[in-house]
């Protein structure tokens, strides 16, 4: 055997196991008997969170563990556990996470240090986080973000005036992180993430948005009328910004805009997030090909139906494969120079609404139903095409990576 073919495993570490079993277990007894209610409630299922805090499940430690675990399979294998649970009560248990690592990507460690324990709490004193980057008119483009930060130089204040949709927790979240431009002559170039702290004046919800999937997941509008926050809550610090702005106003390269990053280090988490969905779907559909009889025998034996089993459960372990590989490139440092991390949300994003219709197919009539799980798992889905960069936009960023040319 050579040296390359002994190095090389695709097998879980004993800890990795161990963990994935312990949030199978949360999943598969608190999770999924939760699911329906909450689903139909439209609500975060807050005793569902403080349960997952009172094991350590959610919390900034375990989200921390994972994130840097040294194969940086951690995330994804708990992402998908939690979400072949339930989508909406894993965005619920994981929709702090993405505002963490916005701090993380790109904050100083001071304010990693200060913030991040707030975004999360603690058992009996749970937090939340939110990310706000997405506006009514700027979505997929986020060089038209319009929310304006001005720096207030005697006061050593930003002051932030706009308005946010889409945010996951908004409103809600103890610690909102949001992109705003600071220079918007720059366009994308030009932004920047502010942390506004718990109570600051002039924050406050807009519009809950009632949503055809993942609905036990709080969804809404963020107003930011008059926001002051300290100099200290710039993400990364002023002499960073200042020192990017000037390469950029120079005709230098000014690194990643603050958003993408903050999107490309979390798309392998969306498509294992994905994957659960999609292999909940399988496996359901699995079980009742085998047990529901028709014409005297199981469903299952009927090539029409085994062929789509076949084809949903490849497309399930061809999905998970691409999130490892993104998920092992980001945590080894490794550029994704053929946009690998894109490649592993747009498969596992369509491969989770395609799995999940078939499922309902091979349910017939009561996989149209609310009585089985299976048109809750389609509904969840199809977000997995659309936020955190939709599909269209995965696939341009794929193009560019294979073409070399700029695709728009």
């Amino acid at each position: 055997m050579s040296d390359a073919a002994a190095g090389f495993s695709l097998k879980l570490s004993s800890d990795l196991r161990e963990m994935r079993d312990w949030v199978h277990t949360f999943a598969e007894s608190v999770i999924r008997p939760a699911a329906a209610e909450w689903d139909e409630r439209e609500q975060v299922p807050w005793p569902v969170l403080d349960e997952a805090a009172a094991i350590g499940l959610y919390s900034l430690d375990f989200f921390a563990t994972q994130f840097f675990e040294e194969s940086g399979l951690g995330i994804p294998v708990a992402y998908e556990e939690l979400f072949w649970g339930d989508a909406g009560i894993g965005l619920s248990l994981t929709g702090s996470t993405l505002a963490a690592v916005s701090v993380v990507s790109n904050g100083t460690p001071e304010q990693v240090g200060e913030w991040l324990p707030q975004m999360f709490g603690e058992p009996g004193d749970v937090k939340l986080g939110a990310f706000c980057s997405s506006e009514p008119d700027a979505g997929s483009d986020v060089a038209a973000i319009r929310t304006r930060a001005v720096y207030d130089e005697v006061a050593d204040e930003w002051l932030i005036n706009g308005v946010k949709t889409w945010v996951t927790n908004g409103g809600i979240a103890n610690v909102h992180v949001v992109v705003a431009s600071v220079d918007p002559t720059l366009g994308s170039r030009g932004q920047a993430s502010f942390i506004v702290p718990p109570g600051t004046p002039g924050l406050s919800m807009g519009q809950k948005f009632r949503k055809h999937g993942i609905r036990a997941s709080h969804t809404a509008e963020v107003v930011l009328d008059g926001v002051r926050v300290p100099g200290r809550c710039l993400v990364g610090g002023k002499e960073k910004l200042d020192d990017r702005l000037a390469r950029v106003r120079e005709g230098g390269r000014g690194g990643e805009q603050a958003a993408m990053k903050t999107f490309e280090a979390s798309r392998p988490s969306v498509a294992a997030m994905a994957v659960g969905v999609a292999r909940a779907a399988t496996e359901f559909a699995t079980e009742y090909a085998r047990t529901r009889s028709q014409f005297g025998r199981p469903i299952g034996q009927n090539q029409g139906v085994a062929f789509q089993l076949a084809d949903m459960a490849a497309a399930v372990d061809a999905a998970r494969l691409l999130t490892w590989r993104a998920a092992w490139m980001a945590r080894a440092g490794e550029p994704f120079e053929h946009a690998e991390g894109s490649m592993s949300k747009l498969v596992a994003g369509e491969t989770a609404v395609r799995v999940t219709e078939q499922a309902i197919q091979i349910l017939g009539g009561n996989g149209y139903t609310r009585e089985y799980p299976v048109e809750r798992w389609h509904r969840d889905a199809k977000i997995f095409t659309i936020f955190e960069g939709t599909s269209e936009i995965q696939r341009m960023i794929i193009g560019r990576a294979v073409t070399g040319l700029d695709v728009r």
